[in-house]
């Protein structure tokens, strides 16, 4: 669940908010009703490393070849570029 707050409501109440987040919720804090940050459990940050998938991933030699009947159908009827 998702609750939206605006930025002075997030200050008075930062304690009841953090007892939601650490019930489950997610919250949205807004300025002048625009999303600018979202409160969250620490836990459920998921933290990326690079490299992590080295030697587990490959990418075809032809990755990028294309048949002609198939690249055709991406250039437009009036592109005059196209034989």
């Amino acid at each position: 669940m998702t609750r939206t707050v605006n930025v002075h409501e997030a200050k008075t109440q930062l304690s009841r908010l953090l007892q939601a987040v650490e019930r489950g919720e997610d919250i949205v804090i807004a300025r002048a009703g625009k999303p600018v940050a979202r409160l969250v459990a620490a836990g459920s940050a998921r933290i990326r490393t690079p490299g992590s998938l080295r030697n587990q991933l490959w990418i075809a030699d032809d990755f990028d070849d294309t048949p002609a009947e198939i690249a055709g159908a991406f250039v437009a009827d009036d592109d005059p570029t196209r034989p």
